[in-house]
């Protein structure tokens, strides 16, 4: 084997194992998504924040990407609560992504992938906000974890009907018009900006 597959292999496993170490018995725990280019005014930005704090007074870890924008708001309002964990699962960017300085405990990750796991092994539910490539990645894999049954009961909540009702309108006239996805899997996403209904439906998991 290659140097650099063995370095490559090293730094695979030392994510998988230092996020398991980071996150072993910490609890009920929600993902939030979104994007980090927002602004902390944002009205979205808000949102995260409040849904944010309103679940850790309850007890609930916040667990983000770590990030600015609404990651750094998710993270802010579970700070702020100051009853659970505010996590931040960061990455190694050339640009963009910095570590936002409200977290109770954080990780840095060598790869997408192994991040992507981390993000929601230990969480009952994502709350996707609006964001660009990222946040649609991650929520595809949620979304694909959660068809396939490797995830039951999870819930995924998505905020922003304006921002989400295009990709919605996809998803029924193209994927299910079109046979690729089953009636049932249309109910996987619940699309409201009504936080504190999430947050009930939320806390029904706990």
């Amino acid at each position: 084997m290659k140097k650099e597959e063995v370095f490559h292999k090293d730094k695979i496993g030392q994510d998988f194992s230092n996020g398991k170490e980071l996150l072993k018995n910490i609890g009920p725990s929600v993902t939030i998504f979104g994007s980090a280019r927002t602004k902390q005014s944002d009205k979205y930005s808000i949102l995260a924040l409040k849904l944010a704090y309103d679940l850790a007074k309850k007890g609930i870890n916040i667990i983000t990407g770590g990030g600015d924008g609404i990651m750094q708001a998710a993270n802010r309002g579970a700070f702020k609560a100051d009853n659970a964990e505010s996590i931040g699962l960061n990455i190694v960017l050339p640009h963009e992504q910095t570590s936002n300085p409200y977290t109770t405990k954080d990780l840095t990750f060598n790869y997408f992938f192994s991040r992507k796991y981390m993000l929601v092994k230990y969480s009952k539910a994502c709350v996707i906000f609006p964001g660009g490539f990222g946040t649609l990645d991650e929520m595809f894999e949620v979304l694909t974890l959660t068809q396939t049954g490797k995830m039951n009961g999870f819930k995924i909540f998505l905020v922003g009907e304006d921002y989400w009702k295009y990709l919605i309108k996809f998803i029924k006239k193209s994927l299910y018009k079109n046979g690729m996805i089953d009636k049932e899997d249309l109910n996987i996403i619940t699309l409201s900006d009504n936080i504190d209904f999430i947050q009930e439906e939320i806390e029904k998991l706990i």
